[in-house]
């Protein structure tokens, strides 16, 4: 019997993806409804693959895959969204998940992509593979200044910006970025100026606004 963490913040949906996935006679689904409950339940229990949601209140899905990869490395991890997630793809990936499953997906897609994962199989919708760029992510910003032009932010910049939004101080960049400090503060002031801002909380907001990083409860 495989036995999978369901972790989603709209008890409804999560009962009713249970339901379906259940129909699989292998198939044994624990829910969630938080990241904190999702965190209580693996020091408690064994689980063959996870599927997160990504927006979440508190502690969103990406937060919730950091964590998760320091307790338990080896397990697979699915990102269950019905929203557009090119923006964090990269960061996504770097943090350790094996794939997403759209929350539009049928029953058919949805155990496949399940099965795929538990086979060492990464999942992976054709209507994101479409819109994936290897290295630049660009956006269209509509916010005051900066209405008519195209933003380009890096792989690099937009985990900068991820990180900052998570509260990270110019030390704690450069220690998880392997840079020097000055370089940290380099690479800030060039996404400063691509934003069109002056300050972390400008570079954070702007960048929530133009959906560039995840939303965090914790900005500075």
């Amino acid at each position: 019997m495989m036995h999978i963490l369901l972790v989603d913040d709209h008890p409804a949906l999560a009962e009713g993806t249970k339901a379906l996935i259940e129909q699989e006679g292998d198939m044994k689904v624990t829910v969630a409804t938080s990241g904190i409950e999702a965190l209580e339940l693996l020091q408690k229990e064994k689980f063959d693959l996870f599927i997160y949601d990504l927006h979440m209140p508190r502690m969103n899905g990406l937060e919730l895959v950091r964590k998760t990869i320091l307790i338990n490395s080896d397990t697979p991890i699915l990102i269950f969204t019905g929203y557009d997630i090119i923006m964090h793809f990269n960061l996504l990936i770097e943090a350790g998940v094996s794939g997403f499953i759209s929350k539009t997906a049928s029953r058919k897609q949805l155990i496949h992509a399940i099965r795929g994962a538990l086979m060492g199989e990464a999942a992976l919708p054709v209507s994101l593979l479409k819109q994936l760029r290897r290295n630049v992510t660009q956006t269209t910003a509509a916010l005051g200044d900066v209405s008519t032009e195209e933003i380009s932010i890096t792989e690099k910049e937009q985990t900068i910006l991820q990180l900052v939004a998570e509260g990270k101080s110019t030390k704690e960049l450069a220690e998880i970025l392997l840079m020097s400090q000055r370089s940290v503060e380099y690479q800030l002031t060039t996404i400063f100026g691509k934003l069109h801002v002056r300050s972390r909380t400008e570079a954070v907001a702007t960048a929530k606004q133009l959906h560039l990083i995840l939303n965090t409860d914790n900005i500075i």
